[in-house]
């Protein structure tokens, strides 16, 4: 029996990029699912109830801090805990998740920096498990 180190949700417009987050963290031992738009995602996180959200801060149509912000305002959604995975400058991902109080950030583009900040945030998440 093979134990998940917990189930994480990835929201991202890029397929080759969501194939890729996927095998790195499924590897890890990590439950993934993945989304490949903002809209219809608050459905997904309502119904799969995941430990983690990933989520991509610049998709076309409705950015991921406006989505998050949906997140919050929705009372099913409001208290799972969302990481921003982005390209953008580390500074301004750290202004938003001050400014829109999301759990963190995690900048895309080093696997070993994903899987090392993501079981960091997941310990703080699960302790014990």
């Amino acid at each position: 029996m093979i134990i998940s180190k917990g189930r994480i949700l990835i929201i991202d417009d890029d397929a080759a990029h969501l194939d890729s987050t996927r095998g790195i963290l499924e590897a890890e031992g990590y439950e993934v699912a993945t989304h490949q738009r903002a809209f219809g995602a608050t459905n997904i996180v309502r119904d799969l109830e995941p430990d983690l959200v990933l989520l991509d801060v610049n998709m076309p149509g409705l950015s991921g801090e406006n989505l998050f912000d949906i997140f919050r305002a929705n009372e099913r959604t409001r208290d799972v805990p969302v990481i921003f995975y982005s390209s953008n400058d580390e500074d301004a991902l750290r202004a938003s998740v001050a400014r829109l109080g999301a759990h963190g950030y995690i900048s895309k583009g080093d696997p070993s920096n994903l899987r090392t900040r993501l079981a960091r945030y997941m310990r703080q998440l699960r302790p014990g498990a």
